[in-house]
């Protein structure tokens, strides 16, 4: 028997030698150290709770989670709850007081059953010289687990900040267009017939360089002086609002 409270310091394995000229059947039991303390729960609390093993202060949380879901709690003592029939088979009586579960249920927690493995010992130099590998559940902390919680609480906050985002780009998108609908309405409320006859000069001039007339001299539009002219700006606002086109099959 190895116990691991009187070795000084953790193992990470130990080798156990015997001798001996015939094969045979080793059996093996391991008791498991919880950190924190598990127990085994008595076929009448697991029935209830549906759990086989696990800690005292789990098996008290689930049965106030199972009161609060069946809405056991007593309306006129919040203090105590009634017993429905599995519960009556687990405490025996009607109702109980919250601050009696935890006594109550100690003589329903056992230590939990040890494992059994039971390994061959082999000799024969046709065989194997017994090694063998067995899989055993047990309760490995997960530090990165309060990392991951972070992470997936910083994508949702992500996805909250991306939604505003574009939020706020459609709202200037907004703006801008109200803002150059804003200037065409003004402009035509200041001076109606100067700013008819602009907007003609500058939609003619425009078919005029789609025609690819002979009046256009590439030798002006290669300068910056052409782009300052008055009409620039109007036909800008133009071309800005005007409606995508579409290339592809079938357009024209």
């Amino acid at each position: 028997m190895w116990d691991s409270a009187r070795s000084p310091a953790p193992h990470e394995g130990f080798e156990v030698k015997r001798k001996g000229d015939k094969e045979f059947t080793v059996n093996i039991r391991l008791e498991m150290n919880y950190m924190p303390e598990k127990y085994k729960l008595s076929p009448a609390l697991m029935e209830v709770l549906g759990i086989e093993v696990d800690t005292r202060p789990k098996v008290i949380a689930a049965i106030w989670h199972y009161v609060k879901a069946r809405k056991l709690q007593n309306p006129n003592d919040p203090s105590y709850f009634n017993c429905d029939l599995p519960l009556q088979k687990v405490f025996g009586e009607e109702k109980m007081k919250f601050t009696m579960v935890s006594q109550k249920i100690s003589h329903h927690l056992s230590p939990p059953q040890s494992i059994h493995l039971e390994h061959k010992i082999r000799l024969s130099e046709n065989s194997p010289a017994g090694n063998a590998c067995y899989d055993i559940l047990v309760d490995v902390p997960f530090p990165i687990q309060k990392e991951l919680n972070t992470l997936l609480a910083n994508t949702e906050k992500n996805k909250e900040i991306d939604a505003c985002d574009e939020a706020i780009c459609t709202a200037i998108r907004k703006i801008h267009e109200h803002r150059r609908r804003r200037a065409f309405f003004l402009g035509f409320s200041q001076s109606p017939v100067e700013f008819v006859n602009a907007l003609i000069e500058s939609q003619s001039r425009d078919l005029k360089l789609v025609a690819g007339e002979a009046s256009r001299s590439a030798e002006k539009e290669h300068r910056s002086d052409f782009f300052n002219q008055p009409w620039v700006e109007d036909a800008v606002i133009r071309y800005l609002n005007r409606n995508p086109v579409t290339h592809g099959p079938g357009s024209t």
